[in-house]
């Protein structure tokens, strides 16, 4: 397989960029995040991105540079949110290891806080983010080899359990094609 070894997906506040760096210190491979590679081709935070240029205008980066470190990127990739809403983003993440990190509205809610830099979080952050979270947990269940429920458990807590699971796909059950963990399952 060629490209990131794991690629984490999730709505804001999921904890993809803090566990992806968590993940790859445990793995000793490179972390990437598809935002922040977007903010250093534009030159400017994603904020200024939705601001100056509109939402189009950010995911024609975001799609590019998505596809550009799916074909380079060696190590732990996380992607932005709304990435997945492209459709040849979602193509091509259909050849990776592709973990959703699965978080509830209230946990969400509190690591967002008031949606400081998130710019589609302006207006009711409550609402806007159960809205996100409705729109967007179908398509990264559909995407996802594995999926994590976060809630209640610390960054390292939930690196830990990626590990796990990253090593239960290299060492597959007969007829499994995917990992979960639950509530339950803990």
């Amino acid at each position: 397989m060629t490209g990131p070894l794991a690629v984490l997906v999730g709505t804001m506040g999921a904890g993809k960029t803090t566990v992806g760096r968590l993940l790859s210190d445990a793995l000793g491979v490179p972390f990437a995040d598809s935002d922040h590679e977007v903010e250093e081709r534009a030159g400017k935070p994603v904020s200024e991105i939705f601001v100056d240029d509109g939402e189009a205008a950010f995911r024609d980066l975001e799609r590019v540079a998505v596809a550009d470190m799916l074909a380079e990127h060696s190590g732990v990739l996380a992607l932005g949110g709304g990435a997945v809403l492209d459709a040849d983003t979602r193509a091509l993440l259909a050849e990776h290891r592709v973990v959703f990190l699965r978080v509830g509205l209230a946990d969400a809610v509190k690591r967002v806080g008031l949606g400081a830099g998130r710019p589609l979080l302006l207006g009711n952050v409550r609402a806007r983010v159960k809205q996100l979270l409705d729109e967007r947990t179908p398509v990264y269940e559909s995407l996802a080899r594995i999926t994590i429920d976060t809630d209640g458990l610390s960054p390292g807590d939930v690196a830990g359990e990626v590990v796990d699971a990253l090593r239960r796909l290299d060492t597959p059950s007969p007829g499994g094609s995917g990992y979960s963990t639950t509530e339950a399952d803990r």
